[in-house]
């Protein structure tokens, strides 16, 4: 796996398939890349896929301090830029599509078209979202209700009662409070991306979800309204819309990637 050090962090990531053009997938809050494994192959016939594990993920290593915006969104480029691949498609989830709409900002050249989904501008622009990332770290001294409390907002009801009792409680053991994803969840709550919305060149794609309890999808709106050259996607989900509708989801993505 090959890992770059950008600043004080060393940052792997993971390259899969050989297609003749590159994706690259941003990760959210939590564990990292490994969060986009289950939709690998619905890429990986057109795309070599790179698959960055940023600071506060697992697999990356660097100083524990906070984390910036512009932090993550160096490393995202580091990696495109270290790959040799560009102009990539960048595609990126939650604090992933912040961050990949940051780095699209940044580094124009290397962004062919951007994909943000459940992303957001500033939780100081909703007191629900600021409050929930506020309820969500407090948790941290109790992992069990961290999990449970995820799990909730993360999924819309109808899901939760689809996949039943057993894949529920197998959930709430995904996100757990180590160091690194409060790390992360404290950049959700600190974020703001408005000075870099103007800089972005990339034609880019809105994906909100209108059952998303973690961002809700009045957020991922302001964003799409903030970017005027976007267009802009819908799904009746639950924040994770890639578990709740992957088909659909990869579908809508690969159509505005393929799009002339």
């Amino acid at each position: 796996m090959p890992t770059i050090t950008v600043g004080t962090a060393r940052i792997p990531y993971r390259v899969v398939g050989n297609g003749p053009d590159t994706l690259v997938l941003v990760h959210g809050t939590g564990p990292g890349s490994g969060m986009w494994d289950a939709m690998l192959d619905s890429f990986t016939d057109r795309y070599t896929v790179l698959l960055p594990d940023l600071s506060g993920s697992e697999a990356a290593e660097d100083d524990g301090g906070p984390l910036t915006l512009e932090t993550l969104a160096e490393q995202v480029n580091a990696v495109i830029a270290d790959a040799g691949r560009g102009p990539v498609d960048l595609l990126g989830f939650s604090l992933g599509a912040v961050v990949a709409t940051a780095a699209a900002a940044l580094r124009p050249d290397q962004v062919r078209r951007l994909v943000a989904t459940a992303g957001w501008i500033g939780a100081e622009q909703d007191e629900y979202l600021r409050l929930s990332m506020a309820t969500w770290l407090s948790l941290a001294d109790h992992p069990e209700a961290f999990g449970r409390y995820a799990t909730l907002t993360a999924f819309g009801r109808d899901f939760l009662n689809r996949i039943g009792r057993q894949a529920v409680e197998a959930n709430t053991a995904y996100l757990q409070p180590t160091p690194g994803t409060l790390r992360h969840i404290a950049l959700d709550l600190t974020l703001d991306l408005t000075p870099l919305l103007p800089r972005v060149q990339a034609p880019t794609l809105v994906i909100g979800c209108t059952q998303d309890a973690t961002v809700p999808v009045e957020n991922t709106r302001r964003l799409h309204a903030a970017l005027p050259t976007s267009s802009y996607a819908e799904f009746d989900t639950g924040h994770i819309v890639l578990a709740e509708q992957p088909a659909a989801f990869t579908k809508t993505v690969r159509d505005f990637l393929n799009a002339e």
